[in-house]
């Protein structure tokens, strides 16, 4: 563990745990999103390198930081044990869990501060995702956030939906040693937390004025084949929500109501119709692989 920064007693209000697995080129600005932040308060950046076989850059290791910044070296575990290191090192009340290729709001850290201090009675926080509008990939990853967190909502704020990529907790509602995160689920491990909750009567609160952009620094075709690869690793955190007996993915009908919404606000000059088409092709990418992949495995599982 390497530590790159300015020496603090001060402890941090929030813990900034970002896992990365290679993806280092995108960090880059998410750590500038960072530094810009206004009337924030104290908080600390733990960057968890799940064994990337590319080198920590310059950018990372240097001690330039505005911010308290960790950087934790594992051997590759997976995202999920990356961050379950990550909590165990933090220091802050709250945790706030990101992605390397998501850039906060220059009042994001204000705007949840403010929120939680509001909402003793929640331990979790939704903040708002949006997508990148400048390529075809986040102008359709825009489109789908959009849909999703609308009709996710619920009357009372809170929200059955959770996105890792914008997701905070109190310290104290987290299983330090045991880890929040389940090792088992390499993908969808953020869904499989969400079954947790809900388990437990709890969803977490939509913060609307917290926002972080999603930026995907994929092509459209790398997109599919990362939906490829997704579907095999997603399953395991599939059965286990199964399992339990928790009703996560939207019904047939929810769907077409979520294709309708989308369609409509895919009329946005700013976003498009070809947005839509992008999107309707990886869903129905995902869901025929999904499909097949529950075939092969149940009748592998048949005797004979």
């Amino acid at each position: 563990m390497t530590q790159c920064e300015q020496d603090s007693t001060a402890i941090p209000r929030f813990s900034i745990v970002i896992p990365v697995y290679n993806d280092w080129i995108p960090l880059e600005q998410c750590l500038q999103s960072l530094a810009r932040q206004t009337d924030a308060p104290g908080f600390e950046v733990i960057i968890v390198d799940d064994g990337s076989t590319d080198t920590a850059p310059e950018f990372v290791t240097t001690s330039a930081h505005r911010y308290p910044l960790t950087v934790i070296r594992q051997r590759h575990e997976g995202i999920p044990s990356a961050r379950n290191q990550g909590i165990r090192t933090a220091k802050g009340a709250l945790l706030l869990f990101m992605d390397a290729d998501c850039r906060l709001r220059s009042n994001c850290l204000a705007a949840l501060n403010s929120t939680i201090g509001r909402s003793p009675q929640h331990d979790c926080f939704q903040l708002r995702l949006v997508g990148d509008r400048s390529s075809l990939v986040g102008r359709a990853e825009e489109l789908r956030l959009i849909a999703f967190q609308e009709h996710m909502l619920q009357p009372d704020g809170r929200i059955r939906y959770l996105n890792t990529a914008g997701f905070a907790m109190r310290r104290a509602r987290a299983d330090i040693e045991a880890g929040v995160f389940d090792p088992a689920a390499l993908r969808a491990e953020d869904t499989l937390l969400l079954a947790d909750l809900m388990q437990g009567g709890e969803l977490p609160l939509f913060v609307p004025d917290a926002i972080v952009e999603h930026a995907i620094p994929l092509s459209l075709v790398e997109c599919f084949w990362k939906d490829i690869r997704s579907v095999h690793l997603e399953g395991n955190a599939n059965d286990i929500i199964a399992s339990r007996g928790v009703r996560i993915r939207v019904t047939h009908r929810e769907r077409l109501r979520l294709l309708s919404a989308m369609w409509k606000t895919a009329g946005q000059q700013s976003i498009g119709r070809s947005a839509w088409f992008v999107l309707v092709v990886r869903q129905t990418l995902q869901r025929t692989i999904s499909s097949g992949y529950q075939f092969l495995r149940v009748g592998s599982a048949t005797p004979t």
